[in-house]
């Protein structure tokens, strides 16, 4: 998959100034599994059109207790990446091949102390597994597809929480799209409002 380039355009009739994130889930964990604010559009008016890209690649990094982050190394499905100590501390390495060839695993091979695995996209986190103890391992898996929808008091990066997901219900495929414009509608003031609804439209097939 190569990178798929959006622009987000806003024909909607709000009149809140709502604020529209974009997320990715990770679908390789069966249970309740963090969510976090991976792209968040702010102060987008009627007319308006917030261009960005979702790239093919990602890196992955660790991070413990004290605040400490690993380099970011670039990660591919079916990479697995462990977290181990050398003579200046503690080191994220590439160390052989997941379980899975859609999965990125991060295994915590230190002797002592959980860390955190933390999946980045263009630069902004876009998935996170806290506490992992050692011996133990976080498994990331994402098909291609983003989820849109319209929060509030949410920013790039935030964990978000269950009451803010149940209104996010819109799911977009980008599999095999070179670019598309993402076109939100609805909207509007008092009884007269419909639900926002997003839209694919002017799509470029790769």
């Amino acid at each position: 998959m190569s990178d798929v380039h959006l622009n987000f355009i806003n024909q909607s009739n709000d009149r809140n100034n709502s604020d529209i994130v974009i997320f990715q889930k990770n679908v390789a964990v069966n249970f309740e599994e963090v969510t976090v604010a991976w792209t968040v559009i702010q102060n987008c008016g009627q007319g308006w059109n917030h261009p960005f890209v979702y790239p093919s690649t990602m890196t992955v990094a660790a991070s413990d207790s004290y605040g400490n982050f690993s380099t970011q190394l670039t990660a591919s499905f079916g990479q697995r990446f462990s977290v181990v100590e050398n003579e200046s501390g503690d080191t994220l390495i590439l160390s052989g091949q997941s379980s899975s060839l859609t999965e990125v695993e991060v295994l915590n091979a230190l002797q002592m102390g959980a860390v955190n695995a933390n999946i980045y996209k263009d630069g902004r986190l876009l998935a996170t597994k806290t506490s992992i103890a050692p011996e133990q391992k976080a498994v990331f898996e994402f098909k291609p597809t983003v989820w849109i929808g319209v929060v509030s008091q949410v920013g790039e990066g935030d964990v978000m929480n269950s009451a803010i997901l149940s209104n996010v219900n819109t799911e977009i495929s980008l599999f095999g799209i070179k670019s598309a414009d993402i076109v939100m509608t609805g909207g509007g003031p008092g009884a007269e409002s419909i639900p926002f609804m997003f839209t694919l439209q002017n799509v470029v097939y790769a």
